[in-house]
């Protein structure tokens, strides 16, 4: 925003800035001091070529194009300043930085540096939203569902034009087109004349302006006029001048010209001489009005002892008498340690630029809700309306949600242009994505079909999960209705969660959900127990040893623990009741841990057999007891090995 940072609100920035005053650089400092950033730019680049890439030359030179909006410039000197000197930088220049990267478009890198602002860099003396680790709430800003139509004015310059003010049927706003017909005075800083108000019709639509004149012979100076605001009948200005009175330019003590805020009135279809308002001070600036609907309320920037960055808004009540309370910063909540500018307040809202709160690049507009306890957290208004440039001096009419806004994004006509917009009813709409494991071990599962469906059962999108088990759909959901997830695959359950969307605009749900493997057909359920069924396993008479045909069976075993993993089981060794209770008993006893090592011995822990204990002829599964004549294959149903699943999952 070059007019704006050049002209009349730079200084309510740049005076924060100390003075380092090597003699070898004095030239260019003494330049870069003034403000002759496109001098002091040359001077440093001159420097540089001859060998000097100190980090005093690194900065002034990022900074001299940073503060003349020369994004492309200024990520350049800034990613040399950071590659030599990271480590020893001071937060400010993270937060530079990742301005210029987002200037030429470059989120990627930005991000990076982010990251690097919050690990390496102390940050306990410079905090702001806009440099933390803001990777997630980032893309979702550069995602957002647009809101706005938005178009440039016909009545813009190849200068800045910006600014704008409503007043009675007309637009007041801020321009350096030169309206000296006899003189062409010229602003050293970006050599553009100086700013002065200018008047314009409106069309019926409100989506351009027309007929553009001088504002005033008596309010427009030799030096910078901008940003206006009127009380609602009109007949009373609020407005930002360098301190300018008698025909010279009023300094502090150390020769700096700041901004003030000057008053008049309309008298006889003639404005008034202008006279400052009571709380101006020689020792910082203060400008950009903005008055309250009812006009008892005066916002305002400054840099004011008490602010907490570059520049902060306050408020002070008018009172009936015309005089003014003590001003008060807006807090935390809306003021950081970057700049916030050029408010605009509404019975409901307010309006306002800044680079502290996360954004898009350069100055972002911001709306923040005005509740019981002051003002909520503040929105980002997103793209269109906000672009990797400096965006700014959002004015609306609320009830046809038209209004103008300024910017120096590129395709514009000028250095900062003036644009109409038409916001749009924001309509609430959602995404969702989710990620699918498999619940024996909690590892992804890819090549899940993923199936979103509707309330009322119709299929909306289906998909299938990557690699890392993750899904997500591109089909945009209403807010505060009812969907469903259906997950399938071969060889695995089929699972279905249900969930609903919120009233947050633009939110993810994420929707986790867990596969199960069908029971492999080994894996029975008799009298409430699982169990792996297999064949009888045979030992020779009066032998515990694994023959080749028990092998066989048992491997079968080993085949189902291995395809679930943290299946535990127990095993039986059963006899019938032919022999002597104790020696089926010992006999059953060496067979269920010969079973047991032969399981283990194929690669299965042995922690997963929680024990294997021959239990004789204690529980046979039918009346074959002792003194009972019993066919053989009667007695064949007692003699049994179980595998009884203790935990499967």
């Amino acid at each position: 925003m070059k007019a704006i940072k050049t002209n009349i609100t730079a200084l309510l920035f740049l005076m924060v800035f100390a003075v380092q005053g090597q003699l070898k650089y004095n030239d260019a400092d003494i330049n870069f001091d003034n403000l002759l950033y496109v001098r002091a730019a040359k001077q440093y680049e001159s420097l540089v070529q001859k060998g000097d890439d100190s980090q005093h030359v690194l900065q002034r030179l990022g900074d001299a194009y940073f503060f003349n909006t020369d994004m492309e410039n200024a990520a350049k000197w800034y990613g040399m300043l950071f590659s030599k000197y990271e480590n020893v930088l001071e937060p400010e220049y993270a937060f530079r930085y990742v301005h210029a990267l987002k200037g030429v478009g470059n989120y990627k890198l930005a991000k990076g540096i982010m990251k690097i602002y919050t690990q390496k860099l102390d940050v306990s003396k410079f905090e702001v939203e806009q440099l933390k680790n803001n990777d997630e709430a980032l893309d979702e800003l550069l995602n957002r569902q647009p809101q706005f139509y938005i178009a440039n004015l016909a009545i813009n310059t190849p200068v800045a034009d910006f600014g704008t003010a409503y007043y009675k049927d007309k637009i007041v706003f801020s321009s350096s087109r030169d309206s000296l017909l006899y003189e062409t005075r010229v602003y050293e800083w970006n050599q553009q004349p100086y700013l002065d108000f200018f008047m314009a019709d409106t069309n019926d639509l409100g989506s351009d302006l027309a007929k553009v004149e001088p504002f005033s012979p008596i309010l427009n100076t030799r030096y910078h006029e901008a940003v206006a605001s009127f009380i609602p009948e009109g007949n009373v200005i609020y407005f930002t001048r360098n301190n300018y009175s008698n025909q010279t330019l009023g300094r502090d003590g150390e020769g700096t010209n700041h901004l003030k805020m000057y008053t008049s009135q309309l008298q006889g279809g003639e404005w008034t001489g202008a006279t400052e308002v009571s709380f101006n001070n020689e020792e910082y600036s203060v400008g950009q009005p903005a008055l309250s609907p009812d006009g008892k309320k005066l916002y305002f920037v400054s840099d004011m002892p008490g602010s907490i960055g570059g520049t902060d808004i306050f408020v002070v009540d008018i009172r009936r008498d015309g005089s003014f309370s003590q001003p008060r910063n807006l807090g935390p909540t809306i003021n950081t340690s970057g700049r916030e500018m050029f408010p605009y307040i509404t019975e409901e809202k307010l309006y306002f630029a800044s680079d502290g709160h996360l954004g898009l690049g350069g100055l972002d507009v911001f709306e923040s809700e005005l509740g019981r306890n002051g003002f909520r957290a503040p929105n980002n208004l997103g793209k269109p309306l906000n672009s990797n440039r400096d965006d700014f001096a959002y004015i609306v009419n609320e009830s046809t949600q038209r209004g103008y806004f300024s910017s120096n994004r590129e395709g514009g006509k000028g250095d900062d242009d003036i644009y109409s917009f038409q916001r749009m009813e924001e309509t609430c709409e959602q995404t969702v994505k989710g990620s699918v494991i498999r619940k024996a071990n909690a590892q992804p599962m890819v090549n899940v079909v993923v199936e979103l469906v509707s309330a009322g059962g119709a299929s909306l999108e289906r998909t299938a999960t990557d690699p890392y088990g993750a899904f997500s759909f591109t089909t945009v959901l209403d807010c505060e209705e009812k969907y469903s997830v259906q997950i399938s695959k071969d060889g695995f359950i089929s699972t279905e969660k249900s969930f609903s969307t919120t009233t947050e605009k633009d939110f993810v749900n994420n929707v986790p959900m867990e596969i199960t493997k069908k029971l492999n057909k080994l894996i029975v359920r008799e009298n409430g127990v699982l169990k792996i069924k297999i064949d009888n396993i045979y030992f020779d008479l009066n032998k515990a040893d694994i023959r080749a045909d028990a092998a066989q069976e048992l491997n079968k075993i080993v085949e189902v623990m291995k395809e679930y993993p943290k299946m535990v089981i127990k095993i039986e060794a059963h006899t019938d009741s032919r022999g002597s209770d104790r020696y089926n008993e010992t006999l059953s006893d060496k067979r269920a841990k010969s079973t047991g090592s032969y399981i283990i011995s194929q690669g299965i822990q042995a922690h997963r057999i929680e024990s294997a204990i021959g239990y004789g002829e204690k529980t046979l599964l039918n009346h074959c007891k002792n003194g009972i004549k019993c066919t053989t294959e009667e007695h064949d149903v007692n003699r049994r090995s179980e595998f009884i699943i203790v935990k499967l999952e």
